[in-house]
Parts: structure tokens; C-alpha cells; sequence
């Protein structure tokens, strides 16, 4: 039996920030709601400010999205580890993710809709 997982627009405007700084806002989000899981929001890669992240080595596995790629986010105080997921090929049921990221929020990373 496998999970059940949505892919919804997020509706509104969506923000991310980390160490007080903006990352990225866009209004063309997707909102994956995976059984078992609070409700996770994808942003597109173009709406976010790339430089600010830095790729890692760091990966893991979902056996209903495929392998998962990780990011650092670099402000100018802390840097954030693995604080940031991307599927670059997803599996085909959740292919909307393909080019979008989601941020871990935690202490100085935030994500909300404005």
C-alpha cells in the first residue's frame, strides 16, 4: 500500500526567509500534502535566490518522490545545513515538484504566507 500524496497551488503569497533575510515570494507555489505529514510548501527555483544557497552532498530517498537533493542556505551569520530539498527527478505521480524547493523551517527559517 503505498502513501497517499496531493499536489495543490498554494493559495496566495508565499515567503521564505532565513536569518531575517528574504530568500524568495512567489505566488505560483505548490502545496504537497503527503499522508502521515504535515503539508509541505514547494517553491519554484526561479522565484528563489539561488546565491544564497550552496549545494550539498547530502541526499535521501522517498519511495513515493524519488531521491531528494539538499542545499546550505548561506546568510550572512549562520549557515543553515541540508536546510533545503529539491526533487530534480521526481517520480512521475508527483512530477509538479520537479524545479521547485522546499525549506526545513527552524530557528531563523521561515516559511509563510503573506
Amino acid at each position: 500500500m503505498s502513501k497517499r500524496i496531493t499536489i495543490t497551488p498554494a493559495e496566495g503569497t508565499w515567503v521564505v526567509r532565513a536569518g531575517g533575510a528574504v530568500l524568495g515570494e512567489t505566488n505560483n507555489a505548490l502545496e504537497l500534502d503527503e499522508e502521515g505529514h504535515t503539508p509541505v510548501i514547494y517553491f519554484p527555483r526561479q522565484d528563489i535566490g539561488m546565491a544564497f544557497l550552496e549545494p550539498t552532498d547530502h541526499s535521501t530517498t522517498c519511495p513515493w518522490k524519488g531521491e531528494a537533493s539538499y542545499f546550505s542556505i548561506m546568510s550572512k551569520s549562520v549557515t543553515y545545513e541540508n536546510a533545503v530539498w529539491s526533487y530534480e527527478n521526481p517520480k512521475e505521480d508527483v512530477a509538479e515538484i520537479k524545479d521547485h524547493l522546499a525549506f526545513h523551517e527552524q530557528e531563523g527559517v521561515t516559511v509563510e504566507q503573506v
